[in-house]
């Protein structure tokens, strides 16, 4: 899939490990990987709200449409 979910790197830049996120977020932390990890199909709006609001961000920072670069094959 073209579109990648930076959630590693932004967690990293805000210091923040991924049991606390999921806690303030309120997803569970097998979720919270799944998006981490890459392997999420899909995302809900009011999940993507939540991280921004979370992780004091744009969504564009987030999510990357990433068209041409090493994708992972399924």
């Amino acid at each position: 899939m073209a579109i990648r979910i930076n959630l590693d790197v932004m967690m990293a830049k805000r210091k923040m490990s991924l049991n606390e996120l999921a806690e303030r977020v309120g997803i569970t932390h097998a979720n919270l990987s799944i998006l981490k990890n890459e392997r999420a199909k899909a995302i809900r709006l009011s999940t993507l709200d939540k991280l921004c609001e979370v992780l004091q961000c744009q969504p564009g920072e987030l999510i990357e449409y990433a068209a041409g670069k090493d994708q992972n094959v399924e």
